[in-house]
């Protein structure tokens, strides 16, 4: 299993044990902040790899166009539309219409290869797609990038909290928009 860190200035996979990664997931980050100028490749890479052995595992079916539509998704490390995705897979000479591209974006959300940014009514990649969970995401309002965090003391916090107030939760998505690093740097 990978994990993206910043060692050096520079993101990129590295395996489980390095320092970095280990202070990634110690702080519960599945995906953070990539630098404008990393390697957008390699990240498209891994999901794509990762998408292949999740679906032979679960016995799913990774089509060419629901695998197209993933690798739209991670291009940029940015939320994107549906209709964008549509316009895309037009400029790749694909006949798509918006239902189509709606039902490879339900198998990717249903699966967890993909989360939806409710507030931008948009698809981000999920950073870690072997397990179920529930997302907090930090949007940065300048850049539009994201970062995915997994803290279940969030979770658990949220769930006594409603617990309280004799309400179940059933579905839980937390977004925070802010500046990420590269951005208030900037500022």
């Amino acid at each position: 299993m990978t994990l993206w860190s910043d060692t050096s200035n520079s993101i990129g996979a590295r395996s489980i044990g390095t320092r970095g990664v280990t202070l990634l997931a110690e702080k519960n980050v599945l995906s953070d902040f990539r630098p404008s100028d990393h390697n957008h490749q390699a990240c498209i890479h891994h999901a794509l790899d990762t998408a292949n052995a999740v679906c032979r595992e679960r016995g799913l079916r990774l089509t060419p166009l629901r695998r197209r539509v993933l690798e739209l998704v991670w291009q940029q490390h940015m939320p994107v539309g549906a209709y964008d995705l549509l316009d895309a897979l037009r400029g790749d000479g694909r006949r798509a219409d918006p239902p189509t591209v709606y039902r490879a974006l339900e198998f990717l959300l249903e699966n967890g290869f993909v989360h939806r940014i409710e507030s931008l009514n948009a698809y981000v990649g999920c950073g870690e797609p072997a397990h179920a969970h529930s997302g907090q995401f930090l949007i940065c309002g300048s850049c539009n990038r994201v970062a995915e965090l997994e803290d279940a003391a969030i979770l658990q916090l949220i769930r006594e909290k409603a617990d309280d107030l004799g309400f179940r939760v059933s579905q839980q998505t937390i977004e925070l928009t802010g500046l990420c690093g590269e951005c208030r740097a900037q500022a």
